[in-house]
């Protein structure tokens, strides 16, 4: 019988779905997308499930290739007609925030207004069509890294002529300028989402001063960083150095209107399984969608915070669609 691959690149978020899986005894391999290679011109695969783990921040830990050859991968599976959990669709949307955004303008879904750029010289042109306080991303995020946050337009102007804004063009060299809202009571809310189904909801605290990685797993918090970081300051597990301090983390139940809103945009984007925020604005009190997380490493110490463990509904609709397939 044909295996269940696992296709990851930080070994340390997913040991409770490897536990799980162990425990149901459910014939996987954990293959590692820094080594991953493939035949592209097999007509099959070793495997009857690619469950697709892979992370879009890999490139703070030195592992940028390990995108782009899962992506091809997923590509491969998708022409030979090997089933996936999170395939090429989902990841490529995971990929790109600019696609992100465009995906929740389809939907009508409100999003802070943002601008694509693929040049520093492209930032203060596009930051004059916003309001500011402004902050700049790169496209291939992950953990809130590289982020800058500027409350004017004359420390933005001073910050591009410094070349301090460089490094948040990231790896395909394209950068958002958005505009920033505050989220009311400093908090922002992340709907997760498994197999069509509306699964948890969490609303996360944060201290501004803390940083932008609001991930709500205690293992994947990342380091904080100057702002004349380059990639090579990241190029460690996050796990082997100082963790940020925790968040402040709570079960939430969000409107139905919310609920159907994921709903759509995960169907839209083929989202297995995924985390979306959303926050309700200090400056105008709208709410806003602002990403889709493709790689849910789920809520640290669920059980108490939510009642069940996710990892056991993962791996449910792991073992269903391996059988399926």
């Amino acid at each position: 019988m044909k295996r269940i691959a696992i296709v990851y690149e930080h070994p340390e978020w997913f040991r409770p779905l490897f536990a799980e899986l162990d425990r149901r005894e459910l014939p996987y391999e954990a293959v590692d997308a820094q080594r991953l290679f493939y035949d592209p011109a097999a007509e099959s695969s070793p495997y009857a499930l690619v469950v697709n783990r892979m992370s879009p921040s890999a490139y703070v830990r030195g592992h940028a290739a390990a995108i782009f050859t899962t992506q091809q991968y997923l590509a491969h599976l998708e022409r030979v007609g090997v089933a996936t959990i999170n395939g090429l669709a989902a990841y490529t949307l995971e990929l790109s925030k600019a696609r992100q955004l465009d995906l929740l303008a389809r939907l009508g879904l409100q999003a802070p207004a943002s601008r694509v750029v693929g040049d520093a010289s492209q930032i203060l042109p596009a930051a004059l069509e916003l309001d500011f306080p402004l902050i700049i991303k790169p496209n291939v995020g992950g953990s809130g890294a590289l982020m800058r946050h500027f409350e004017s337009c004359v420390d933005l102007e001073t910050a591009v002529k410094a070349g301090e804004v460089d490094s948040v063009f990231g790896i395909d060299h394209t950068a958002l300028v958005q505009e920033y809202h505050p989220p009311r009571d400093g908090a922002i809310v992340r709907v997760e989402v498994l197999d069509g189904r509306y699964l948890y909801a969490i609303r996360i605290h944060n201290d501004p001063s803390q940083g932008f990685n609001l991930c709500p797993a205690d293992i994947c918090q990342a380091p904080a960083t100057e702002p004349t970081s380059t990639f090579a300051d990241f190029d460690n597990c996050p796990v082997e150095i100082a963790p940020t301090p925790a968040r402040e983390v709570a079960a939430f139940e969000p409107p139905p209107w919310i609920v159907d809103s994921v709903l759509r945009l995960a169907s839209a984007a083929r989202l297995d399984l995924g985390g979306v925020e959303y926050l309700e604005s200090q400056r105008d009190g709208q709410v806003y969608f602002y990403d889709v997380n493709a790689l849910s490493n789920f809520v640290a110490d669920a059980p108490r915070l939510i009642g069940f463990d996710p990892f056991v509904q993962f791996v449910e609709l792991i073992e269903r669609r391996w059988r399926a397939a």
